[in-house]
């Protein structure tokens, strides 16, 4: 069977180094939430006078709030006072698929492996700004605003108008499409963590 290769989808936000956690933190979310299968309680927190969705599951959570601290702690330390920095999150969906024919011995109950299939990327990159005078102050704020706005409308955009791709549900776990948020998906080897090398 050939492999196709996902739909990937690319974001852009500036940020300055106070508002960087919550401008991903509500991207990640907003992304999570239209993607994230499971039974949710609505739930939303606010973002630059924007409500954002909020998905409220420890274990997401936990993951978003550790790949968002490699991200602020990656740039802050990359940080030069007269330039911005960039960094980048990648946000992967997986189907499981069992994979028939396939023996590894007696250990996998018969030659029955189950492998993930990537069907969705998600790529945020993140401009991390320090502004030094007030009138960079409020063209780094105006910017801030106009990117997540531009993010968010466009994540709602993708996900109502692209859905052909998702495969359908044939388990009945809690979550059935497993997920990995990567820092760095260029530098951490994306083509190969999706099986396109």
């Amino acid at each position: 069977m050939e492999q196709r290769h996902p739909p990937e989808y690319s974001l852009e936000v500036f940020a300055d180094p106070q508002s960087i956690k919550d401008i991903v933190r509500g991207i990640l979310h907003t992304i999570f939430f239209h993607r994230y299968f499971p039974t949710l309680r609505p739930s939303t927190f606010e973002v630059l006078d924007l409500t954002l969705p909020f998905v409220s599951d420890p274990d997401l959570e936990t993951l978003i709030e550790t790949r968002i601290a490699q991200l602020s702690r990656q740039l802050s330390a990359t940080n030069s006072p007269n330039s911005s920095v960039r960094g980048q999150l990648g946000v992967q969906y997986f189907e499981k698929r069992r994979r028939k024919g396939v023996s590894l011995g007696w250990f996998t109950g018969g030659g029955k492996v189950d492998e993930e299939i990537c069907w969705e990327i998600w790529r945020l990159d993140v401009t991390l700004a320090t502004p030094k005078t007030e009138t960079e102050r409020m063209k780094v704020t105006k910017a801030m605003e106009t990117t997540l706005q531009r993010a968010i409308l466009k994540i709602v955009t993708i996900v109502n108008q692209h859905k052909d791709h998702i495969p359908p549900i044939t388990t009945s776990e809690t979550n059935p499409f497993p997920y990995q948020i990567i820092l760095n998906p260029r530098l951490e080897g994306w083509t190969k963590a999706v099986g396109m090398s």
